[in-house]
Protein backbone atom coordinates (compact mmCIF):
# COMPACT_ATOMS: atom_id res chain seq x y z
CA UNK A 1 0.00 0.00 0.00
CA UNK A 2 1.22 3.29 -1.17
CA UNK A 3 0.78 6.17 1.60
CA UNK A 4 1.36 10.12 1.79
CA UNK A 5 1.70 12.19 4.51
CA UNK A 6 1.58 15.21 4.60
CA UNK A 7 3.65 15.67 7.92
CA UNK A 8 5.68 18.22 10.60
CA UNK A 9 8.09 16.73 12.25
CA UNK A 10 8.10 18.76 15.44
CA UNK A 11 4.14 17.76 15.59
CA UNK A 12 3.61 14.50 18.15
CA UNK A 13 0.24 13.81 16.64
CA UNK A 14 1.88 13.72 12.97
CA UNK A 15 4.96 11.93 14.44
CA UNK A 16 2.60 9.47 15.93
CA UNK A 17 0.65 9.09 12.60
CA UNK A 18 4.02 8.06 10.85
CA UNK A 19 4.89 5.39 13.16
CA UNK A 20 1.50 4.41 12.68
CA UNK A 21 2.30 4.17 8.80
CA UNK A 22 5.54 2.56 9.25
CA UNK A 23 3.81 0.12 11.68
CA UNK A 24 1.39 -0.90 8.88
CA UNK A 25 4.40 -1.60 6.35
CA UNK A 26 3.23 1.19 3.59
CA UNK A 27 5.30 2.34 1.58
CA UNK A 28 5.19 6.36 2.13
CA UNK A 29 5.94 9.52 0.57
CA UNK A 30 6.56 12.18 3.69
CA UNK A 31 5.83 15.46 2.81
CA UNK A 32 7.10 18.52 5.25
CA UNK A 33 3.79 20.47 3.95
CA UNK A 34 5.49 23.53 5.81
CA UNK A 35 8.87 23.87 3.33
CA UNK A 36 6.33 22.13 0.35
CA UNK A 37 3.03 22.86 0.84
CA UNK A 38 -0.05 21.87 -0.86
CA UNK A 39 -1.46 24.50 -3.26
CA UNK A 40 -5.59 25.55 -2.49
CA UNK A 41 -6.92 22.96 -5.67
CA UNK A 42 -4.68 20.01 -4.01
CA UNK A 43 -5.88 20.84 -0.88
CA UNK A 44 -9.53 20.58 -2.36
CA UNK A 45 -9.03 17.73 -3.50
CA UNK A 46 -7.59 16.21 -0.78
CA UNK A 47 -10.37 17.20 1.77
CA UNK A 48 -12.91 16.18 -1.28
CA UNK A 49 -11.91 12.73 -0.87
CA UNK A 50 -11.48 12.87 3.12
CA UNK A 51 -15.57 14.19 2.45
CA UNK A 52 -14.80 17.32 5.06
CA UNK A 53 -14.33 21.16 4.31
CA UNK A 54 -11.59 23.06 3.74
CA UNK A 55 -12.85 24.68 7.13
CA UNK A 56 -12.59 21.31 8.56
CA UNK A 57 -9.19 21.22 7.63
CA UNK A 58 -8.34 24.77 9.05
CA UNK A 59 -6.19 24.77 12.26
CA UNK A 60 -8.31 26.79 14.36
CA UNK A 61 -5.59 27.04 16.64
CA UNK A 62 -3.29 28.92 15.22
CA UNK A 63 -3.75 32.65 15.40
CA UNK A 64 -4.12 33.37 11.45
CA UNK A 65 -7.01 31.41 11.13
CA UNK A 66 -9.26 33.57 13.62
CA UNK A 67 -9.93 35.77 10.88
CA UNK A 68 -10.84 32.80 8.49
CA UNK A 69 -13.96 31.19 10.82
CA UNK A 70 -16.56 32.42 8.75
CA UNK A 71 -14.76 32.89 5.30
CA UNK A 72 -15.94 30.85 2.69
CA UNK A 73 -13.91 28.07 0.70
CA UNK A 74 -11.91 29.48 -1.48
CA UNK A 75 -10.62 32.29 0.92
CA UNK A 76 -9.89 29.38 3.28
CA UNK A 77 -7.85 27.44 0.97
CA UNK A 78 -5.73 29.90 -0.43
CA UNK A 79 -4.66 31.23 2.97
CA UNK A 80 -3.66 27.39 3.74
CA UNK A 81 -1.85 27.71 0.65
CA UNK A 82 -0.46 30.95 1.39
CA UNK A 83 0.13 29.86 5.14
CA UNK A 84 0.61 26.35 5.29
CA UNK A 85 1.01 26.61 9.10
CA UNK A 86 -2.81 26.85 8.62
CA UNK A 87 -3.52 23.08 7.85
CA UNK A 88 -4.93 20.55 9.97
CA UNK A 89 -1.89 17.81 10.68
CA UNK A 90 -1.20 15.60 9.80
CA UNK A 91 -2.97 15.24 6.46
CA UNK A 92 -2.94 11.01 5.06
CA UNK A 93 -3.98 9.65 1.83
CA UNK A 94 -4.30 6.14 0.90
CA UNK A 95 -5.74 4.40 -2.54
CA UNK A 96 -8.65 4.50 0.20
CA UNK A 97 -8.97 7.87 1.28
CA UNK A 98 -7.92 10.49 3.60
CA UNK A 99 -7.90 11.46 6.58
CA UNK A 100 -6.82 13.99 9.13
CA UNK A 101 -4.89 12.15 11.67
CA UNK A 102 -6.45 13.81 15.01
CA UNK A 103 -5.79 11.43 16.73
CA UNK A 104 -3.40 9.25 14.71
CA UNK A 105 -5.53 6.45 15.03
CA UNK A 106 -7.66 8.00 12.44
CA UNK A 107 -5.49 6.75 9.74
CA UNK A 108 -5.90 3.34 10.66
CA UNK A 109 -9.87 3.68 8.65
CA UNK A 110 -7.86 3.84 5.67
CA UNK A 111 -4.81 1.14 5.95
Amino acid sequence: MNATIYHNPRCSKSREALAILRQSGAEIEIIDYLKTPPGAEELARLYDRAGITPAEGLRKAEPGARPLLDANDETILAAMAADPILIERPLVETDKGVRIGRPPEAIREIL
